[in-house]
């Protein structure tokens, strides 16, 4: 039997809807996946600029939890310093952790320092409390600055969750990666950074 002209006209509404929805969830996961695309970025000597390239200062931190003070990158000068820039609800962040506090335990004595800074995407991840759960839960003993105003975030002009900076002992970032993966690369720069043989 054939169809009447307003059910055919309310099949094609339906066809095109749910084509334009098929465009626009396909468009959004392309765009998710760029991202939190691994990526790494080494920073070699020669391109080096003191003033381009320096750690940028801690900005805004409300609370350093697991430390009895303040921290500034002056007083982490003579050390190699990872920094993480993470929040407790990012499945991405939470498989770096492993890597993150494993290096910790490993280099810490040879000169590694390692500091989090976690800035929430969700209200949830606002509160201290919470964030002190993820911390136990993820075994995290190294200072975590928390961002919750997104400051020390814009001072490192981040646009991602979790992002990595490594920096040299005169404060020099040398090294930076955007998401998970490039694990073997990463602990290879800590080594060399800290001058032992990879």
């Amino acid at each position: 039997m054939p169809l009447s002209l307003p059910r055919r006209k309310l099949l094609t509404y339906l066809g095109l809807g749910t084509l334009g929805w098929q465009i626009a969830n396909f468009a959004s996961l392309s765009s998710a996946s760029r991202i939190i695309a691994p990526e790494s970025k080494i920073i070699e000597p020669e391109t080096i600029t003191a003033a381009a390239n320096r750690l940028p200062e801690f900005q805004g931190i409300s609370e350093w939890l697991n430390s009895a003070s303040l921290i500034t990158t002056k007083d982490l000068l003579g050390k190699v310093v990872l920094v993480q820039i993470w929040t407790l609800g990012c499945i991405n962040c939470q498989r770096t952790l492993p890597y993150i506090t494993s290096w910790h335990k490993k280099y810490a004595d040879r000169g590694l320092q390692t500091i989090g800074i976690h800035t929430p995407e969700f209200a949830f991840e606002r509160d201290v409390k919470n964030i002190r759960r993820a911390m136990t839960k993820y075994g995290i003993t190294y200072p975590v600055g928390v961002d919750n105003n997104f400051q020390t975030w814009k001072a490192y002009k981040n646009e991602y969750w979790p992002h990595l900076f490594l920096a040299d002992r005169q404060g020099i970032v040398r090294y930076d990666h955007i998401g998970e993966g490039a694990y073997a690369e990463t602990e290879a720069k800590i080594r060399q950074l800290l001058g032992q043989s990879a």
